[in-house]
């Protein structure tokens, strides 16, 4: 800091015209930054609005490939898929995770040839979109998640997404050592170019309730999930869970939910340089659009606010439902 004053200082000189506030902008927010998450669900020719997230939609196969297209356009470098797995696919122990005919894989294959290598197609790691109890890994018969069983079925469902073509592999399940095993039986089976990026910092936040309905798990969940995702409390432990992922091979990090935890996107990106992600998760969107609907403000400017929060606080990138709407305001 300087030890300038007033008058010789007067720091809204700089705000008072519109294209010297551009100047000066500290901050640059562009499509690039944006990951729009899409949920994908059986049929053809299928759009299943999402009542929990107004203005989302479950879509078949080939209006994924569609939306695809669409983000190519709008100059979204990236697309995150989640399953919405029949109720008659789903098991105790998530099989439907390790076929390569199931939703995801099917998905993964129809972007590819409908773009190319023109985007990039992360996909999620965890058996909760499987499993009858909505886990996300395997239980005992106490109903604990147990965590090396588990990891072991989550490296053989990252290798069956990446030989459908995944580019990004992102485990969200936060089983200890999972990130090791995955980038292991990635370089074995060969497909040493896949990115892990890690959901480093997930916790176990009251603000996923809407997501858990697109993918069809939410009303299947047995207990809660706090014996494996993070207590909201903490935010050492979070930077212990990251250094962890970065060991083992993670390219990229991610916390979840955003907004509540911008304080750790800060010392991430602070302590560790590497790329920290946020995810602006299905109950921070279904606030902003509670927002909207009450007349608080409008969608634009609540968006944007939150989301230049995100870049401020040091993240690489966002993973949020309002990718569309967001890159359209910004390509003008």
């Amino acid at each position: 800091m300087t030890d300038a004053a007033y008058p010789a200082t007067r720091l809204r000189r700089t705000r008072a015209h519109a294209w010297s506030r551009a100047m000066h902008r500290e901050t640059v927010l562009t499509p690039a930054d944006l990951i729009w998450p899409l949920f994908v669900t059986s049929g053809v020719d299928v759009e299943e609005p999402v009542g929990s997230l107004p203005g989302v939609s479950r879509w078949s196969i080939d209006g994924i490939a569609k939306r695809a297209k669409e983000a190519v356009e709008l100059g979204i470098p990236c697309i995150a898929l989640f399953p919405n797995t029949p109720p008659e696919k789903r098991s105790e122990e998530g099989d439907e995770a390790f076929n390569p005919d199931n939703l995801m894989c099917r998905a993964i294959k129809a972007v590819r040839d409908a773009c190319g290598n023109d985007i990039g197609i992360l996909t999620d790691v965890a058996l909760d979109p499987y499993t009858s109890h909505g886990q996300d890994g395997l239980v005992d018969a106490q109903g604990y998640v147990l965590n090396d069983e588990t990891v072991a079925v989550l490296v053989d469902q990252a290798v069956n997404q990446a030989a459908a073509g995944a580019d990004i592999i992102a485990p969200s399940d936060m089983m200890d050592g999972r990130v090791k095993a995955i980038r292991m039986a990635l370089e074995m089976e060969g497909h040493p170019n896949v990115q892990i990026m890690a959901y480093s910092a997930k916790y176990a936040s009251a603000f996923y309730g809407p997501f858990r309905d697109a993918v069809g798990s939410g009303g299947l969940l047995k207990g809660d999930k706090k014996s494996y995702q993070m207590d909201p409390a903490n935010g050492d432990e979070a930077l212990r869970e990251i250094a962890l992922d970065i060991a083992e091979g993670a390219d990229s990090v991610m916390v979840k939910p955003g907004l509540a935890y911008l304080d750790v996107i800060w010392r991430a990106r602070q302590q560790f340089g590497v790329p920290v992600f946020a995810y602006q998760v299905s109950g921070e969107y279904a606030l902003i659009e509670a927002g909207v609907a009450a007349g608080v403000a409008e969608r634009e400017s609540l968006l944007m606010e939150k989301l230049i929060a995100f870049k401020r606080a040091g993240c690489s990138g966002i993973l949020t439902y309002h990718a569309p709407v967001a890159a359209r305001v910004l390509n003008g």
